[in-house]
């Protein structure tokens, strides 16, 4: 795994708007230097309309491997156990990985 990468997960149900179940997600820190028994991720949903969220970003480039047109959940950002993640699914291009950088800067996540 690293940084920019999706893979699929499978997120707990945690009772409230939180994403839930298999999908794809955005692996959000450096997981070759920093070997935890957690990762911190950016959930994807197919749902368009959470575009209406101001945090969220359309990673749409044909080589992030998403067969679904998705959308980068970043104020969902959080931390996943390992043991959760599974197959590779495709990476986040750098313009793509900028845009979604760039939000987390909004919310303060990244300097």
């Amino acid at each position: 795994m690293n940084y920019g990468d999706i893979h699929w997960v499978d997120l707990p149900d945690r009772a409230g708007r939180e994403q839930r179940g298999r999908r794809p997600a955005i692996i959000w820190q450096d997981t070759v230097n920093f070997q935890l028994p957690m990762v911190l991720i950016v959930p994807l949903t197919g749902k368009q309309s959470a575009l209406r969220f101001p945090e969220c970003a359309d990673p749409a480039s044909a080589s992030n491997g998403l067969a679904v047109l998705s959308v980068a959940l970043v104020f969902q950002l959080g931390a996943c156990d390992v043991s959760r993640i599974s197959t590779r699914i495709g990476s986040l291009d750098q313009t793509d990985l900028a845009v979604v950088q760039d939000l987390a800067r909004r919310l303060q996540m990244l300097p």
